[in-house]
């Protein structure tokens, strides 16, 4: 039987491989945290009703590579005491059956509109482009998602 040496540089190699491969292979395959979306705060919670929204109506439109836009618009007006910095919503469509179909969140306040002043009213617009084809065309459910105070 021949004999067969190994030298230390090969090992070393070998386990540089094995190591490059295992943390490959984590960082590949491994679980991926879920992303953590603020949740509504329990002083958040006690402000929603002083959220009113008015002149909440739906439109749709379709763009040249035949894209269906839908937008929802609207005003928001902040009836409490507190600037708002940052407002989201979670709007959920049904379909014809009146089964939730789809989950979107959406800021209704925050960087692109500024904040909302105590006893201010603004204008929103809410544009969604991938809504299921079952969609039953109503008006979502809204569901304040987080408020953050100024």
């Amino acid at each position: 039987m021949a004999d067969v040496k190994i030298s230390p540089a090969s090992i070393v190699i070998a386990l540089g491989i094995i190591l490059i491969a295992g943390a490959f292979s984590w960082l590949t395959f491994s679980p991926k945290p879920k992303e953590q979306k603020p949740v509504l705060t329990p002083e958040a919670k006690a402000y929603v009703p002083s959220l009113e929204f008015s002149n909440v109506h739906i439109q749709a439109s379709e763009s040249v590579v035949n894209q269906r836009l839908v937008e929802i618009l609207g005003d928001i007006t902040n009836k409490g005491g507190r600037n708002i910095k940052i407002a989201e919503v979670t709007c959920i469509f049904n379909d014809y059956s009146g089964k939730e179909l789809q989950r979107e969140r959406v800021a209704l306040i925050g960087q692109t509109t500024g904040p909302l002043a105590a006893g201010a009213t603004k204008p929103f617009r809410l544009a969604f482009d991938d809504l299921a084809q079952e969609w039953n065309q109503s008006y979502p459910t809204f569901v304040i998602a987080q408020i953050q105070f100024q």
